[in-house]
């Protein structure tokens, strides 16, 4: 039983999806009616196999039903950040060659810019309400049958990164000639690592247009669980969603932990949360104090993976592994780890050798539109890499030092701001941490930290000296910021990556900016 369609026709009442914050319920009877009509509206509009659409939605009721009709009628889906800005999603849009565009009604601003920026749609839809030159999603699908396509076959998303050290990149990989409804490889490594299957009620809190909301969450349904989507993630909410549903599955980034870790401890005390068998994490390094105490306080039903929209390769771990090598986020399941220095040799395991992480036999993969990007992110050997730095140890276990681009070269020396980024966030002032290099007309580079402090009134020349000295007390010198700007939020992407690229770009005005 491997696609909504079989559990509706088996248990067309079970709850498919709940909505977190209105409680709405939707069953897999429902589920399957609604993509069943959005699949025939994708004929009727001449999208054939191997067509693409963009999709620009909120966490909501209507997402996973226009992704299962994609899915099922061999067409390519795009969820876009509703974040974007114009351009980016005007580029996205061109990129993939979007023939149609589905829109949250919440969204008026850039769906009305889109209409002229777009040319390559030729149908605007709205969903959830209504926005000027845009038909209604529902009143265009409601009198659609229910049943199936006569044409039914495997479509996949097409997912574009998250844009973080710049433009958005697409990671395209070819339909197959699979049944819409063949088991996926995800499918099976989830059951196999986190036993999901049809008891499962698994907690989302993050956006869905993000690759592993998205494709967890999809999966879920393939395998006649539950699905809980938070619209928008809220600490306390979370515990109470999980108490109510009576959650085993979850899926968090670190950022989220941290909110977890600042509430009051009545409040964490309040919520019952021993439904919960499994915790999974990833999107960010963690730092190791905050993962010691959400272990301390949830039990080992941590996991961990790393991994990217690429697909090409997968490593993870759970409790009992992390705490015997800690910090850790895990052995490769596919794929084979490399780390190799700057001239592409190997080097050996051990904290000292930190260099670039790569997979060998592992799921290849394109940057669509971008083979500069795609031969840039291989070794002649056909090594592939997501741009991340770190190590392994004697037992194969990686650790993650940061991403290349981030590094800051200060008077030759190489510094990486993960090290610092985790020290400062378990400050109990702060909320919130970004370490970048600026200019430094001696050094090339020096290191500044822009942080968030839980209370603004904290924001003064007294705390930026506290801080500096709390990192001067707990790491090597060199590595400690000169200097320390405040910011009432920093710009992270509600999937918990942090955007430094718009943080650096104020202190580079002018300059070639060498890190980007």
């Amino acid at each position: 039983m491997t696609h909504p369609s079989h559990h509706a026709a088996r248990t067309p009442d079970k709850t498919a999806i709940i909505l977190g914050r209105t409680g709405e319920a939707i069953t897999y009877h429902v589920l399957e009616s609604r993509s069943n009509q959005g699949a025939h509206l994708f004929r009727q509009l001449g999208l054939k196999r191997g067509a693409s659409i963009a999709l620009l939605l909120e966490n909501g009721p209507r997402l996973h039903d226009i992704c299962l009709a994609g899915q099922r009628t061999g067409i390519f889906y795009t969820p876009m950040s509703t974040r974007l800005s114009l351009s980016e999603a005007e580029y996205i849009i061109a990129d993939c060659a979007a023939e149609v565009l589905i829109v949250s009604a919440g969204l008026i601003p850039l769906a009305e810019q889109l209409l002229s920026r777009a040319p390559g749609i030729k149908h605007f839809f709205a969903v959830g309400g209504e926005i000027e030159g845009y038909q209604s999603y529902e009143a265009a699908t409601a009198a659609l049958p229910t049943t199936p396509i006569s044409d039914q076959s495997a479509g996949r998303d097409m997912l574009y990164s998250s844009g973080t050290t710049g433009r958005p990149k697409g990671v395209k990989t070819a339909l197959t000639d699979d049944a819409f409804d063949a088991p996926s490889v995800l499918m099976q490594s989830t059951a196999a690592l986190y036993g999901f299957g049809a008891d499962t009620v698994y907690l989302s809190p993050a956006p869905l247009y993000h690759a592993a909301p998205l494709r967890f969450t999809m999966t879920v349904l393939r395998l006649g669980g539950t699905v809980v989507i938070m619209e928008k993630f809220d600490a306390e909410a979370a515990l109470a969603l999980i108490e109510r549903y009576r959650v085993t599955h979850s899926q968090w980034v670190p950022s989220m932990f941290v909110r977890f870790l600042k509430l009051p401890a009545a409040v964490r005390a309040k919520y019952d949360l021993s439904s919960l068998k499994v915790a999974i994490h990833a999107a960010a390094p963690c730092p190791i104090p905050v993962k010691e105490q959400m272990i301390s306080w949830w039990g080992p039903v941590l996991y961990e993976y790393y991994a990217g929209t690429e697909g090409n390769g997968f490593v993870a771990c759970n409790s009992k592994e992390w705490l015997a090598h800690k910090g850790t986020v895990g052995k490769a399941i596919t794929g084979e780890l490399r780390i190799l220095d700057p001239n592409g040799h190997v080097l050996p395991p051990g904290p000292e050798n930190a260099g670039g992480i790569y997979f060998a036999n592992a799921p290849e993969f394109e940057y669509h539109n971008d083979p500069e990007k795609t031969a840039a992110s291989r070794t002649k050997e056909g090594w592939s890499t997501l741009g991340d730095i770190g190590y392994v140890d004697a037992d194969g276990y990686l650790y993650l030092t940061d991403r290349k681009s981030h590094m800051i070269i200060s008077g030759g020396v190489n510094i990486y701001p993960q090290e610092v980024e985790d020290l400062l966030i378990t400050h109990p002032k702060l909320a919130d941490a970004a370490v970048i290099g600026v200019p430094n007309e001696e050094y090339g580079e020096e290191v500044k930290a822009v942080v968030q402090p839980l209370d603004w009134a904290d924001a003064t020349p007294a705390f930026a000296a506290e801080l500096i000295a709390f990192c001067r007390a707990n790491i090597n010198h060199v590595k400690c910021p000169r200097s320390i700007d405040f910011d009432r939020e920093l710009p992270r992407h509600p999937t918990g990556k942090l955007y430094k690229r718009l943080i650096r770009d104020r202190y580079w005005q002018g300059r070639t900016n060498k890190l980007v």
